[in-house]
């Protein structure tokens, strides 16, 4: 708890720093359409005794912090305004956006900090297009969104190259588990298990009543339009196992994906065998396999071929990011246990160390809510959420080994 909130008519100059609401507020409750809006126009037109509106921002510093808004009223209102455990109540009565003082508060301890905004029965709608701050608090590094909001709001990714012992040679399948923990299977997570240089194969949370498997491989054609794809450089589907969708995608690059509806479970732990081999003409062909312990065998998800390309798996790695930009303020983990890839002599190797690395949102610092490590045999990510305490990006990390390989006959794969 910090010192009661001191009330005080701010100036422009007392608050240099401001937070646009677009990229680091959430109301709850909005629903993927709904986030746009808040997304486009920040807090726009809203009602706040319908909900809590939640801005979040990271100060280095501490001390006191003055706290005030960019807002008006469609009438004259109050809100309850709470930064860390105080609370007070503060008058709208102008109709054009203009700086409304909120009050003095202090920070004890560096790290991510939210400003709640509710309302009362009475409250009528309001604007807010931006947090002001200043003070002692204020003075060192302050990290929120600036702009590329749309990646703000979905949070930063990251990832984990497993490095290949040297030993090795050509690698003809990468075998990888993951786990969720309860409560960590939050709307909008990709929690990617078996990533290599063409692409990745991983399990989603699309909606309340949607999960997916999901298997992609890139178009070596580059582009964002599937249509735009030479004939001689399509990913061609060779199989596909029973229920897999199979189609084009573009967006981010353009290729081959797949896909199975399957209600997976957080605290289970699902296993992925990836193959990819030279077949011949310049082309390798990559082979993607689930096993659901509720199901007991290995099953296929697809098989594609990508042309002008000649490769077993290269950079196997792993990566957790979010899809959803209404839930970038939830955070989400995963734990990602015994790695392993079977190379073209016929042996298994371990991986128990790999590189921790995270997209430009968080090497901007729009976010710093991101991290990676090991947890006894598990390596793990986390993102989202505004928690406090990151991992610094390019780290080397490091699991203990479980020394024991998997037991799988690659004759009797489907």
């Amino acid at each position: 708890m910090g010192c009661a909130p001191k009330a005080e008519k701010f100036t422009t100059e007392e608050l240099p720093i401001a937070i646009p609401t677009k990229g680091n507020t959430w109301i709850e409750g909005l629903d993927s359409q709904q986030d746009r809006a808040l997304l486009d126009n920040g807090v726009k037109n809203w009602n706040p005794n319908k909900a809590t509106a939640k801005t979040y921002f990271y100060t280095e510093a501490i001390g006191e912090i003055k706290i005030g808004m960019k807002a008006k009223a469609a009438n004259t209102t109050t809100v309850n305004v709470s930064f860390n455990g105080e609370r007070k109540t503060v008058k709208l009565s102008n109709t054009e956006l203009e700086l409304v003082s909120i009050a003095s508060f202090n920070i004890e301890k560096p790290g991510y900090h939210t400003l709640e905004i509710t309302g009362d029965d009475n409250s009528s709608s309001i604007d807010i297009s931006e947090i002001l701050i200043g003070g002692a608090a204020t003075e060192e590094k302050v990290y929120f969104a600036k702009d590329d909001f749309y990646w703000g709001r979905r949070g930063p990714s990251v990832h984990i190259t497993y490095q290949v012992p040297e030993e090795a040679s050509d690698v003809l399948y990468f075998y990888n588990e993951i786990n969720v923990p309860a409560g960590e299977d939050v709307l909008g997570s990709y929690f990617m298990a078996n990533g290599f240089a063409e692409g990745y194969f991983g399990i989603q949370v699309n909606g309340a009543d949607e999960r997916r498997i999901l298997f992609s491989v890139w178009s070596p054609f580059k582009t964002d339009n599937p249509k735009e794809i030479p004939e001689d450089q399509q990913i061609k589907m060779l199989k596909k196992g029973d229920g897999v969708y199979t189609g084009e995608f573009g967006n981010e690059g353009s290729g081959g994906q797949s896909y199975r509806k399957y209600m997976w479970k957080a605290g289970t732990n699902y296993r992925f065998l990836l193959k990819a081999e030279p077949a011949g003409n310049n082309s390798t062909d990559y082979t993607a396999y689930f096993f659901a312990p509720e199901i007991g065998e290995w099953e296929l998800i697809a098989s594609f071929r990508r042309p002008k390309t000649d490769t077993y798996v290269m950079r196997p790695h792993s990566f957790l990011e979010n899809f959803h930009t209404e839930t970038g303020n939830q955070s989400r983990k995963g734990l990602y246990s015994n790695q392993w890839v079977y190379d073209t002599k016929g042996n298994w190797h371990e991986m128990t160390t790999a590189k921790f690395t995270a997209d430009a949102t968080a090497r901007k610092e729009s976010r710093m809510d991101y991290a990676g490590g090991a947890e006894g045999t598990s390596f793990f990510m986390q993102n989202c959420g505004f928690f406090t305490g990151w991992t610094p990006i390019d780290s080397m990390i490091e699991r203990e080994p479980l020394g024991v390989a998997p037991k799988i006959d690659f004759s009797l794969l489907p």
